[in-house]
């Protein structure tokens, strides 16, 4: 596995303190969970096909857990398996009471409809934030579980005490995991976001304006120094996978000198993502074993 650079430049965001702060925290929760309730939380993941990057996100998941306190179950699926198997299996997790989160690793094989297989996991249970439940929560303002990796770039925002509110922030990538989530949690913030994608005419006229760049599309250094605005804040959350190593979409080594703040790939956004699931699912079962636990989603709070 590709090791993560050590953090020494004040420009260069460390995603790995920031997601071991958070999970010491959640280890202090779980514990305390335990010790007030008698509840472990639980996670179920489930993996569709032999993805490498996929197996190793779900295994990073699982270390994430046992690090933390939290019970987790890996279900695999093969490439073939039927839509309808993974909807079978996504049903009965629902009813297990010692699961209080689901994860569906993405993406999945081009024969399954992932919104469709989102739809059926118990918005209660949805760690990941896909449930369209969840979602529509985000788009009108009341935040619950949300996409990890958007509120993972909003909490580092908050760690390097930087208020969205009023700045011009550029999202390229319009994705349903993380640009669509990412624009939108950073407009309920007050920032004004435009969305970039593969149809944008004249990509950097758009990104120079950026005082806030983030950046998920999979192409590898697609963003260069003379596309981001001298002083920016800037999020890869780009991946692409080569000769066993993982880049970012970010040319790191050119942008470095030009920015204020910059999330290196690998080290920066993933751990993160990892962390702020881990989280998710001690929030989910705090919310399950409480008085609220029947109508916390059935009111929409």
């Amino acid at each position: 596995m590709q090791q993560l650079p050590e953090v020494t430049d004040p420009r260069v965001i460390d995603g790995k303190k920031l997601s071991r702060d958070i999970e010491a925290k959640v280890k202090e929760g779980v514990l305390h969970l335990e010790e007030e309730r008698g509840v472990k939380p639980g996670l179920a993941t489930i993996l569709v096909g032999e993805h490498p990057p996929s197996k190793l996100y779900v295994k990073l998941k699982h270390w994430a857990s046992k690090r933390v306190g939290i019970y987790s179950e890996d279900h695999k699926f093969p490439e073939t398996a039927a839509q309808e198997e993974i909807i079978e299996l996504i049903g009965k997790l629902n009813k297990r009471p010692e699961i209080h989160g689901i994860l569906v690793q993405l993406p999945m094989p081009k024969h399954i409809d992932e919104r469709t297989v989102m739809m059926h996991i118990a918005p209660e249970k949805d760690v990941d934030g896909f449930n369209p439940l969840n979602m529509g929560k985000m788009f009108i303002g009341r935040e619950g579980f949300v996409p990890c990796t958007p509120e993972g770039i909003v909490r580092a925002l908050e760690h390097y005490d930087i208020d969205p509110k009023g700045r011009e922030v550029v999202v390229v990538g319009h994705s349903n995991v993380v640009g669509k989530p990412a624009a939108m949690m950073l407009l309920n913030r007050n920032a004004t976001v435009r969305i970039c994608h593969v149809f944008t005419k004249d990509l950097k006229s758009h990104t120079t304006e950026a005082d806030i760049l983030i950046v998920a599309t999979g192409v590898r250094g697609l963003i260069k120094a003379d596309m981001v605005k001298e002083g920016a804040i800037v999020f890869d959350v780009g991946i692409t996978w080569m000769d066993d190593k993982v880049y970012g979409d970010v040319d790191f080594e050119d942008v470095l000198p030009k920015v204020k703040l910059v999330s290196p790939v690998p080290g920066g956004v993933g751990p993160m993502t990892i962390a702020i699931l881990m989280e998710h699912t001690l929030d989910a079962a705090r919310m399950q074993s409480g008085k609220q636990a029947n109508s916390l989603y059935n009111e929409i709070n």
